[in-house]
């Protein structure tokens, strides 16, 4: 894998890893809330080792990558367009795990794209036919609460969190995610798994909070698209014993996208999924260049 450190026009730097031999054909991965590019290490082999070509990036203002203060999900997609740019990329899937979610779907806006993956992805907030906290745990309902009280109010929450996740490892991370996990995610977490979560944990907050609350901030606020204008396919997977983004955030996508197609698996969790079919997901999505 070869990292980069990207100057975009604003000024602003993004830190950028891909594999694979560069093709106008890539697979684009955007992780979760909170999370860095290093989410996805275990995966642009798997694109490479297929013959694909990957690219992974932390979203403004995780790991080394500048903030964009107030950015919304919808400029999130300049970003992913300025690095596609980069590597000279005519054709992308994107994939977003959790908080990536959304930020994938925008990414059908943009011309490069041919189709979108969302894992586990989170729905929109204030809408009258999907009731946003239900079903997950109780330390999303603190987070998010702060986070609807505006900047201030989640940024305390931040400067009272941060500590946890900038030094968790991967034998207390089952202890840390507390009620955001059930049994199906504890069982994936093997400690080699463990590990790789918990690293990318630190490597989102090693500098500061700031993607992570800015992410909060932009789902609690209109994403700046239709759902019901994507043109593009997508893959909506889910499982049904997510704490994180409870199933009902998959059902009410489905029910948005006109071009959806909601991939139920039973039994998984909101980190089981990524690690149980990740295999499947990749090869779906590079079935796309076809």
């Amino acid at each position: 894998m070869d990292k980069h450190n990207l100057l975009l026009s604003d000024g602003r730097n993004i830190e950028v890893i891909s594999a694979g031999v560069p093709s106008e054909n890539a697979v684009f991965f955007h992780h979760g809330t909170p999370g860095a590019c290093s989410t996805w290490d275990n995966w642009l082999p798997v694109v490479a080792d297929l013959g694909g070509f990957a690219i992974s990036y932390s979203r403004a203002g995780y790991g080394n990558s500048a903030r964009n203060k107030g950015r919304s999900v919808i400029d999130n997609s300049q970003d992913t367009q300025a690095i596609l740019q980069h590597f000279n990329v005519k054709n992308s899937v994107s994939i977003g795990w959790s908080g990536g979610g959304p930020h994938c779907l925008a990414d059908t806006t943009l011309s490069q794209s041919i189709a979108a993956i969302s894992i586990a992805g989170v729905g929109a907030y204030g809408m009258n036919d999907l009731d946003f906290l239900a079903g997950m745990g109780e330390e999303n309902h603190i987070e998010f609460g702060a986070a609807l009280a505006g900047e201030h109010a989640i940024e305390k929450w931040m400067q009272e969190n941060v500590e946890g996740t900038a030094n968790v490892t991967g034998n207390q991370l089952i202890e840390a995610l507390g009620g955001l996990i059930g049994d199906a995610d504890k069982r994936s977490l093997t400690p080699e798994v463990a590990e790789a979560v918990a690293f990318s944990f630190r490597h989102a907050v090693q500098v500061n909070y700031y993607g992570w609350m800015d992410d909060d901030l932009a789902f609690v606020q209109p994403w700046g698209f239709d759902l019901a204008s994507i043109s593009k396919p997508v893959e909506l997977w889910q499982g049904d014993e997510d704490f994180m983004v409870p199933h009902a955030h998959g059902k009410w996508l489905a029910s948005k996208i006109p071009t959806a197609k909601l991939i139920f698996e039973p039994g998984e969790g909101h980190i089981s999924l990524g690690i149980n079919k990740s295999q499947t997901i990749v090869e779906n999505a590079l079935r796309y260049f076809d």
